[in-house]
């Protein structure tokens, strides 16, 4: 059972830059490079999106157009841990922000219902 917990978000101005944390706990993914984690974030009365996603082998990304550019995600191996690096902040932005794993990475990595583990989230906003 993969366990999932975010860390990092706060408030932050239009410009400015956020780094979100997942430690993922329950599986070891040094030793699996099909192992597919990402990022959904969910804004108030909207549903929830994709923002990135990326295998902790070969490190194929993908995005989100609406981050592209803005946001790097990237992962540690060793330290089963999972980042999201959040520049160039828009009030748009603002939503809370899941970490997900054991999904489709590759054409529907942005579909919600396709991944099994969620963590509680963290809030990003942005003014």
């Amino acid at each position: 059972h993969v366990q999932l917990v975010e860390s990092g978000g706060d408030s932050a101005q239009a410009g400015g830059s956020l780094r979100l944390s997942c430690v993922v706990s329950g599986h070891s993914v040094s030793s699996d490079s099909q192992f597919c984690a990402g990022w959904f974030r969910q804004a108030p009365g909207k549903e929830r999106e994709g923002v990135a996603a990326i295998y902790f082998g070969v490190a194929d990304l993908y995005y989100a157009d609406s981050v592209k550019g803005r946001f790097t995600i990237s992962r540690d191996n060793a330290k089963n841990t999972l980042s999201l690096q959040l520049n160039s902040l828009k009030p748009e932005d603002t939503a809370m922000y899941y970490c997900a794993a054991v999904g489709p990475c590759g054409r529907r990595w942005n579909i919600d219902y396709e991944w099994l583990y969620f963590g509680q989230g963290t809030q990003v906003t942005v003014s």
